[in-house]
């Protein structure tokens, strides 16, 4: 007897072939701590699209690298 597709495959089946490591993110306070600017400052900058951001929910995170691009240290 021939077997018989399932009609619904496990997680594991439809997982991407290879794994995304997670970007470490960061917070409009540690951005500006880093910066040593005001969290005003980086919320204009994130505005002007200066720098690349997410919204979580109402929250912006910046994720490290972007921080590292605005910089000039591309990682």
């Amino acid at each position: 007897m021939a077997a018989v597709p399932r009609l619904n495959p496990r997680r594991d089946d439809l997982a991407p072939a290879r794994r995304h490591r997670p970007v470490p993110m960061l917070t409009v306070a540690e951005v500006a701590d880093e910066l040593r600017v005001s969290a005003m400052t980086v919320y204009r900058l994130v505005h002007a699209r200066e720098i690349a951001s997410v919204r979580v929910g109402h929250a912006i995170r910046i994720p490290e690298p972007a921080l590292a691009a605005y910089l000039g240290r591309e990682e």
